[in-house]
């Protein structure tokens, strides 16, 4: 429900005695709310007859502590690159726990999946002939569908059209096609239309489009889809107005796409998955950040220790994220700022034109919603080194789960003669 509010899980004070062991910048994620929306949100479709599974998109948030904290709670992890897929390895998952979806793939990455054992999830026609002559083709595959102009995308992923993934629908039968010749007897639909999508309908039209497709494939080809991936997506409302996605809503009307496309075609049961990241770990996390300047010229400045380097999505996108001056919660937004990092872009800001309450150098800024494509869309321009990430644990302790980069790491793979 909108309450015009947005609020942080702790104090000023608690995060000042946090400084003392780890300096500002960091990220910090709060391990109990991931986990307590974790089991909900798989808990609205455990109605699905052949079984439901979130794969938690490791590029959200790919740190071997939270992977462990998404896996204890019954998720598998969607892979997107060789990285990927050796980082879920090593906290010991392999198998059909893993989905590798990618888009122009080296054929090395298709040999770590293949010998993880992982669900391969193919983006492109050339890509069966592709993964069956360097790798050879797996007994179950998969395939990613380009719904084009009957989906509409949103601006992060673009129009379906105009998106570099996927197979269009008639590349999509001949995929199954040659698949099947190549060895295949599985096989998994998947699609991925849009990201930080808010509109709770546009998960069930996807449903839609995949179960009418499912029912196609048997009807035309006799192949039967074992699994639909529903793909990602469903956004987080990361300003106070923004109302989040209604799982039960969505839960509703994927149920009653499936009694009424696939339990009468015979296709029951049929598994539903899912590779949602964002709205798993995103509204738990928080880029704490100290103010280190203030500037007024044209318009007031507040300069954080912080910058783009730690968080991107302002800059790239123009993503709103919300921001709270720790120990000023219920002060009135009186001033106007723009909040900025200190790369030399003049687009490394957290928020254009933002009404504050007033803000004084050293003052403590919470900016809320950074759980997932925060600190993984890092980087090292102007040699800023990325941050640690914590994780308060359910006890309020709070764990050191990355270190901050020293300007020695940044150096370390420079190959140079000089002195």
């Amino acid at each position: 429900m909108f309450t015009g509010m947005k609020h942080v899980p702790f104090s000023k004070d608690f995060i000042e005695e946090i400084t003392t062991h780890y300096p500002t910048p960091f990220h910090i994620y709060d391990e109990a709310a991931i986990r307590e929306h974790a089991q909900r949100f798989q808990g609205a479709f455990s109605w699905v007859p052949g079984g439901f599974k979130n794969y938690f998109a490791v590029k959200a948030l790919p740190n071997p502590h939270i992977l462990q904290i998404v896996r204890d709670e019954g998720m598998g992890f969607d892979c997107s690159s060789y990285a990927e897929l050796e980082l879920v390895e090593r906290i010991g998952v392999r198998g059909e726990e893993i989905i590798f979806t990618s888009n122009d793939t080296p054929a090395y990455e298709y040999q770590k999946a293949r010998d993880l054992g992982a669900i391969i999830n193919l983006d492109d026609l050339s890509h069966v002939d592709y993964l069956h002559e360097h790798v050879g083709m797996p007994d179950l595959i998969c395939m990613r569908y380009n719904p084009g102009p009957l989906k509409e995308g949103n601006v992060i992923i673009g129009n379906p059209e105009e998106a570099k993934y996927g197979f269009t629908r008639e590349q999509l039968f001949e995929g199954y096609r040659k698949a099947r010749e190549y060895g295949a007897t599985r096989f998994g639909l998947h699609t991925m239309v849009a990201s930080n999508e808010l509109n709770s309908e546009y998960f069930v039209e996807t449903a839609q489009i995949l179960f009418d497709l499912v029912v196609e494939l048997k009807e035309q080809l006799d192949i039967r889809i074992e699994f639909v991936n529903l793909g990602g997506g469903i956004g987080i409302p990361y300003r106070p107005e923004d109302s989040p996605v209604d799982y039960e809503f969505v839960s509703r009307g994927i149920r009653a796409a499936y009694d009424a496309t696939i339990v009468p075609a015979g296709l029951d049961p049929l598994r539903v998955v899912t590779e949602n990241g964002r709205v798993i770990t995103g509204p738990y996390g928080y880029l704490i950040g100290r103010v280190l300047h203030k500037k007024d010229i044209y318009k007031e400045y507040i300069g954080l220790d912080a910058n783009m380097a730690h968080l991107m999505r302002p800059g790239m996108y123009g993503a709103y994220h919300h921001i709270t001056v720790l120990g000023r919660e219920d002060a009135p937004a009186t001033k106007t700022y723009d909040v900025t990092g200190s790369l030399c872009e003049n687009n490394d800001k957290f928020a254009i034109d933002r009404k504050l309450p007033e803000i004084e150098i050293g003052d403590l800024i919470a900016i809320h919603e950074t759980g997932a494509h925060g600190h993984s869309m890092g980087f090292n321009y102007n040699g800023k080194p990325r941050s640690a990430e914590l994780l308060m644990r359910p006890d309020r302790s709070v764990k050191l789960i990355r270190r901050a980069e020293t300007t020695e790491d940044l150096f370390r793979t420079i190959v140079w003669d000089g002195v």
